[in-house]
């Protein structure tokens, strides 16, 4: 460190990431402030200067190895090496400055007197961290994984058999199902759906729960996805829209010939989609020369659903909010709670780096096809698509409380069905790729009409005739004989009975 560097930080005084010591603290004090920064942000501790800010300068012999076979060896755990400088000033006198980077093995704890201590830096004072900290230390650190923690109150019985079978027979293909609930509960146990809690009872992990429970806000508040649409460029009292959605992450799907087809039951992605809709699009006021109404598009729903997912596949669960998704009038915020997992930076997130927080459900997400195996959506997905859709690049923010993703509004674009709107899509693509679902339809609608219906029903299977007579503007007959039209073509395919049957888009 230069001269130069050390005097503006003794200028500018402690704060969160700078404290002065006097070289003979105590080895249990020092350690404390280094614990503390380790588990916060990292910082510096300057030796040789006194709380009042006056530089007395260091005095102990050997002080390097005290503070590294000493303070770090035996008062901190996991143990540290931190950087360590001497800088002389005026007078002859040297201080030391201690450089502590942000741990990557958190918690860090503090060892005295037969006890262990959690610190972090709050301001410019290490504090006692509280339970909710600490619990969020082990997270980011990986000693703890929150996902599979029980939740109380819940059973079997809190879980979606219907879709526990569709994973397994369909997805899975396992080639036998469990037969009664006992084998059941060994079998999700196995899977870390289910866990043991304190009266040694079956309850539902948070992974399981969130990924096939009936209703599971009901027993873990921060399992819903919250949707906001307001008519401003900020929030206001009165929002278009403010709805928390209640579902299992995961849809039912139809499998054909081991591959995912169709949606016999929408989750959580599905129902923020059709829930989103109506305020990312919107028809042209004018008429084109083929007596049409353009459809267009104010975001790529590609690059919101990455988002979702993105945010359903990493939050942390110790957080007790809900995911929110906001949309104001130049722009749409993804909301993720939580800080980003141990060492991860906006920086190494956009480079493409890989860092899951909850390894079970971004397996079953990856076994549903709703993620790919590379699991970079921002790096290859999200922000390529808005450099081609509107020239504009999402913008990230980070804090210890949540992770902020903003798309921005440049105006409504023409539908991206059309050939030169629609993002390129990689030219060596296997031929028995299996076809995903959520996929654009293979047979794509000639009429705008036909892509207004078609875009309804990838939103919303369950579209009834009065949504599209509403988002046509056409008469009932109309409908449906155009339905009539699509499915000849092979776009469309109804399924189910006909009261709660659902459509499926090819």
């Amino acid at each position: 460190m230069l001269k130069k560097e050390l005097l503006e930080l003794h200028a500018n005084g402690e704060n969160s990431l700078v404290e002065f010591k006097r070289d003979d603290v105590r080895p249990e004090q020092l350690a404390k402030e280094i614990v503390a920064f380790a588990n916060t942000f990292g910082g510096r501790i300057i030796l040789g200067i006194e709380d009042n800010g006056d530089i007395s300068g260091i005095q102990r012999a050997d002080l390097e190895r005290w503070i590294m076979d000493t303070v770090c060896a035996r008062y901190v755990s996991p143990a540290i090496i931190p950087l360590y400088e001497e800088v002389l000033l005026e007078n002859n006198l040297r201080v030391a400055v201690i450089t502590v980077q942000i741990g990557v093995s958190k918690p860090y704890v503090m060892k005295h007197n037969d006890r262990e201590e959690f610190y972090i830096r709050a301001g410019s004072t290490s504090r006692i961290a509280n339970r909710d900290q600490i619990i969020r230390m082990s997270a980011s650190g990986g000693m703890l994984h929150v996902e599979t923690l029980p939740v109380p109150r819940t059973s079997l019985k809190s879980l979606d058999m219907a879709r526990l079978e569709n994973y397994f027979r369909d997805i899975l293909a396992e080639p036998s199902l469990p037969r009664n609930d006992s084998e059941w509960e060994l079998r999700l146990e196995d899977m870390g759906f289910l866990a043991e809690n304190n009266e040694q009872k079956k309850v539902c992990t948070i992974a399981g729960l969130v990924l096939f429970g009936i209703n599971p806000r009901r027993y873990l508040k921060q399992a819903g996805l919250r949707i906001m649409v307001f008519d401003s460029d900020d929030k206001e009292y009165k929002a278009l829209l403010d709805v928390v959605l209640d579902a299992p992450m995961v849809a039912r799907v139809e499998v054909t010939d081991q591959r995912v087809s169709g949606l016999v039951d929408d989750g959580l992605v599905e129902k923020a989609a059709a829930a989103l809709y109506p305020f990312i699009t919107e028809e042209s006021d004018t008429i084109d020369s083929g007596f049409r109404r353009p459809l267009k598009r104010f975001y790529p729903w590609n690059a919101i659903r990455e988002l979702i997912l993105n945010a359903l596949a990493h939050r942390d669960w110790t957080r007790n909010t809900d995911i929110e998704i906001c949309r104001y009038n130049n722009r749409l915020e993804v909301i993720s709670p939580g800080a980003l997992p141990n060492s991860m930076t906006i920086e190494k997130m956009v480079g493409g780096r890989r860092t899951p927080r909850n390894t079970i459900i971004m397996e079953v997400l990856r076994d549903y096809q709703y993620v790919d195996s590379r699991g970079m959506g921002i790096r290859t997905k999200v922000i390529p698509i808005m450099r081609e859709f509107n020239s504009t690049e999402p913008e990230f923010e980070a804090s210890d409380d949540f992770l902020k993703t903003t798309l921005f509004n440049n105006g409504p674009k023409s539908d991206p069905n059309e050939p030169n709107n629609e993002p390129k899509k990689p030219q060596n693509k296997p031929k028995n790729e299996p076809k995903k679902y959520h996929d654009e339809p293979k047979n794509e609608p000639k009429d705008d009409i036909e892509r207004i219906v078609v875009e309804l029903l990838i939103a919303n299977p369950k579209s009834s005739y009065t949504d599209m007579i509403s988002a046509t503007g056409k008469s009932r007959t109309t409908i449906k004989r155009l339905l009539d039209s699509l499915k000849e073509k092979g776009i469309i395919e109804r399924v189910g009975p006909k009261n709660g049957g659902k459509w499926i888009v090819k």
